[in-house]
């Protein structure tokens, strides 16, 4: 068997295909205010994934200043669709839509400011794609209402699933056959931390 490239993160990371100036500007501000972000990359997975399911209704829990929401959005801008995103903190919320506005994607994204798993308990009908970023301890807690509010063959990403506080979700969607998932340690340049973990999973 053939061996991999030498100090293989070194060489990918000559691959991060850097954003436009205002992603640019939330990395730097991220980086100066310690706010997790996903980085490039993780943002850039998360475009292709919904354009390439052609996603028309998109549900992000947790999204700070609206990182990956303007590459969420972006995708809904090309699909026709819409994004709603739920962030706890006010101030966040506030940056966020801003930022939407900013990136000319106000028009195909909604920022409602509260708890994420309140929130979904009282939505109804049904996402085509769920990206999945609050408090780890609460992803368990999330998996009954996003099994619910995805279409069957909806797709469920989950972030930082190598985090302690992911354990009890990394082992119920794994034993659930509702779910088919698979979980990925990856190398995430510009990710907060840039060695984490994604889970994939399909809504059965």
């Amino acid at each position: 068997m053939s061996r991999i490239v030498d100090q293989p993160e070194n060489y990918f990371s000559q691959f991060i295909r850097r954003g436009d100036p205002l992603l640019r500007a939330l990395e730097a501000e991220a980086q100066a205010e310690k706010i997790p972000i996903v980085g490039p990359m993780v943002g850039e997975l998360l475009f292709i994934l919904a354009v390439a399911m052609r996603a028309q209704s998109i549900l992000e829990m947790g999204t700070a200043t609206g990182y990956s929401a303007i590459y969420l959005a972006r995708a809904c801008a090309l699909n026709a669709g819409r994004l709603t995103t739920l962030e706890i903190d006010p101030g966040f919320a506030a940056r966020a839509r801003k930022n939407l506005e900013c990136a000319g994607l106000a028009s195909y994204a909604t920022v409602a400011c509260g708890a994420a798993l309140p929130q979904m308990s009282a939505m109804k009908g049904h996402f085509d794609l769920i990206f999945m970023d609050i408090d780890k301890i609460d992803y368990a807690r999330a998996l009954g209402d996003c099994h619910r509010l995805l279409r069957t063959g909806g797709l469920l990403v989950a972030d930082n699933v190598a985090f302690p506080d992911a354990d009890e979700f990394n082992r119920a969607i794994f034993s659930d056959t509702g779910w088919q998932s698979v979980p990925l340690l990856a190398f995430l340049p510009g990710h907060s931390p840039e060695k984490d973990g994604l889970c994939l999973a399909l809504r059965r």
